[in-house]
């Protein structure tokens, strides 16, 4: 198991709150990211949902976005397929729906090749998962991108989280590669790599972008975890609601636990 994240309103956004201490309001997403273990394996599930009961209208289109992204990523989890191929399926979907909901200044194809969905995506779509939350195994071998095998547990977990703070951000115009990024990170060293970025960043033009303000404080993520089958793949934790409408109709059940 892990220390749970439960995090309300603009805390939805920091990627691993755990402070777990603001008050609840209506009008909140609470995103909880928790798992528990069951015969030394280890779950990772998260959910967001709406505090009242039910998504605003920016809510839910953030909402159905990482959602179709999450769909995306889990269709890309099959054998045959690399680990890569997972990320690359949901970032399109995310990209496109950030294009769509005018928080990214570009187009997709072009949003893609310069990487800004990372402003409001910057963490990876998924990772091992086993006798460890994140448990041991290569996710590269001989420099390519580890093929997807019957029996591999992983997690496909898309997100977007719009700074609460932030009217306008700030876009580099400049595309590179990730996995040249992340090589020459193994290669250098991150300090001296990093170094590098940066310098290569402030020779870009910028672009500055307002941020709707509908958007800003709203943070989603939802994740599942997958097992690579012969046939495709099977998400262990499908019993939990995940769409908006299963996600609403269980908000507005009555308690289970008594009180």
């Amino acid at each position: 198991g892990y220390p749970s994240i439960v995090a309300s309103g603009p805390n939805a956004c920091i990627l691993h709150y755990s402070e777990n201490t603001r008050r609840l309001e209506d009008g909140d997403l609470l995103l909880i990211d928790a798992g528990c273990e069951w015969g030394y394996h280890s779950a990772d599930i998260t959910r967001t949902f709406p505090v009242n009961g039910r998504f605003t209208a920016p809510q839910r289109a953030v909402y159905e976005v990482v959602l179709r992204a999450q769909q995306a990523g889990i269709a890309a989890a099959r054998p045959g397929h690399r680990y890569e191929a997972v990320h690359e399926a949901a970032r399109r979907v995310l990209t496109e729906g950030l294009v769509a909901l005018g928080l990214l200044p570009r187009g997709v194809e072009e949003s893609l090749a310069m990487h800004h969905y990372r402003e409001f995506f910057m963490h990876g779509t998924g990772h091992w998962l086993g006798m460890d939350v994140h448990d041991v195994g290569a996710y590269k071998v001989e420099g390519k991108s580890r093929g997807l095998e019957p029996g591999m547990v992983l997690t496909v977990e898309p997100g977007l989280y719009v700074d609460p703070a932030r009217a306008r951000a700030t876009f580099h115009l400049r595309e590179y590669s990730e996995d040249e990024m992340w090589d020459r990170r193994l290669r250098l060293g991150m300090a001296a790599a990093r170094k590098l970025e940066e310098e290569e960043k402030a020779k870009a033009e910028t672009l500055v972008h307002p941020i709707p303000k509908e958007f800003r404080g709203i943070g989603v993520r939802i994740e599942d975890d997958v097992l690579i089958t012969a046939g495709g793949s099977e998400v262990l934790t499908a019993g939990t609601p995940k769409t908006v409408e299963e996600v609403e109709h269980t908000c507005a059940e009555p308690p289970r636990l008594p009180r």
